[in-house]
């Protein structure tokens, strides 16, 4: 049977991958695969939109000017780091900037192992401690020294969104 989804081959080497979110419910994230590498699609909450504002003066580049391994996408460089149609949803390279570990999710706000008592909700990542906000920006003072990145992507609808191809054209 033939398809048009791309081989297994060509999604490796690159090439832009279809996001379906249709079933993702506020607070839950869903992981797909782009280059090899896990991308994070969080669909935030009312009040986890408003803890980047409690985490902006704390962490290390809370307007993503330092780059990681891809340019931040002109679209996404506002506070929530997403586009502004969809600003509830982050879109994020689950990699950290430090030595390539994969963060984990902790969105539960408040004190927790290996987690400041004021947590706001974030990454941890499991390796080295870094710690980033919800909108994937590293704290200050952590081994991380960039922010996670955010790949280009574009939604197709409000439920579809294609991952390494916007506007510009495919990463």
């Amino acid at each position: 049977m033939s398809t048009f989804q791309p081989s297994e081959r060509a999604k490796a080497a690159g090439a832009p991958v279809e996001a379906d979110i249709s079933d993702l419910k506020p607070g839950e994230m869903k992981i797909f695969e782009w280059r090899g590498k896990p991308v994070w699609v969080l669909k935030r909450t009312p009040e986890m939109m408003e803890s980047l504002n409690k985490t902006e003066g704390e962490v290390a580049d809370p307007h993503s000017d330092k780059t990681y391994q891809m340019p931040m996408p002109e679209y996404c460089k506002n506070q929530h780091r997403s586009r502004e149609e969809h600003k509830d949803i982050l879109v994020t390279v689950g990699i950290c900037s430090h030595l390539g570990c994969s963060p984990g999710k902790k969105f539960q706000a408040g004190p927790q192992p290996s987690l400041p008592d004021d947590w706001q909700g974030g990454f941890l990542c499991p390796c080295h401690g870094s710690t980033f906000d919800l909108a994937a920006r590293v704290f200050k003072n952590k081994p991380a020294p960039d922010n996670l990145d955010i790949p280009p992507h574009i939604y197709l609808s409000d439920t579809k969104i294609l991952i390494g191809k916007d506007e510009k054209g495919e990463a």
